[in-house]
């Protein structure tokens, strides 16, 4: 008998579906509900009010948090396909030695290169920019990227391409027509890991950037958890976590048949 047609198989599948879902379901319920939420203690959306109220306005550190995401994804999702590309397709002295290199940098805790990171930005003028902000995720991202992508490409047949250039295509040419529509899951991949790491980052913005205004939306709901002289809002914060969560659902929702897709062909070739 097949195992995916076992009533254990689903069983356990609703029972770990449930357990990832419930924290993320009372947090949404909390936000509509209760005495900060109504004030007939009942269902209301006055703790969505005073986070929209809350600071320069959530609206302006959900645009902040756009940017830095949507910078980090091109960024990365650029690098890593031209850089994938040319470490599976391109024979050049060093390649597997500078990929080798490149993958060590995953084993080192990112947050010992932020200050490094820090001092770059400040000589390129990028210090408490969303641009450099951006930058920095994007590097972050590079490593497990480029592992991806190379992967995928390795994963074509060199006949495809080899088809394209005999048909007058150039090396570009090739890339942009063939090959991409074949690793469209793993750029896939990679931008939606990438994206997810810039969204929810929280470090990284409240080292890089000091203007109040240019805030991330996590370091935004990091100073509303503060509160003032020791209070806080935790029904304007549990609006704040659902408001957080619901694009990286919905973008994942969205892509997650290209994401399955992606991670299977960048973990095995042929």
């Amino acid at each position: 008998m097949n195992v995916m047609r076992r009533p254990g198989f689903y069983i356990t599948c609703a029972a770990l579906a449930v357990l990832f879902l419930l924290p993320m379901l009372w947090t949404a319920y909390s936000s509509v509900h209760g005495r900060q939420a109504a004030a007939d203690n009942g269902f209301g959306v006055d703790n969505y009010r005073r986070l929209a109220d809350y600071g320069t306005g959530i609206g302006t550190y959900l645009a902040n948090t756009t940017v830095v995401a949507l910078v980090a994804v091109s960024v990365t999702v650029v690098t890593t396909t031209l850089g994938g590309y040319a470490m599976a397709r391109l024979a050049f002295p060093g390649r597997n030695l500078l990929f080798v290199v490149t993958l060590a940098i995953l084993m080192v805790p990112y947050t010992t290169i932020l200050v490094p990171l820090y001092i770059l930005l400040g000589w390129i003028g990028l210090q408490n920019s969303l641009f450099g902000l951006g930058l920095v995720m994007a590097v972050l991202q590079l490593p497990f990227g480029l592992f991806m992508m190379r992967n995928s490409f390795e994963a074509l047949p060199v006949e495809l391409e080899e088809a394209a250039l005999i048909d007058g295509c150039t090396v570009g040419g090739a890339l942009r027509r063939v090959l991409l529509r074949g690793v469209l899951p793993g750029v896939v991949t990679i931008a939606l890991f990438s994206f997810l790491a810039a969204w929810n980052e929280f470090v990284a913005p409240l080292i890089f950037l000091t203007d109040g205004e240019k805030f991330t939306l996590p370091v935004a709901l990091f100073n509303l958890q503060s509160g003032n002289l020791g209070s806080v809002d935790f029904g304007a914060l549990q609006a704040g976590v659902v408001t957080s969560a619901l694009p990286c659902v919905a973008v994942f929702l969205i892509l997650q048949r290209y994401y399955v897709r992606g991670f299977t062909s960048g973990a095995l070739k042929g």
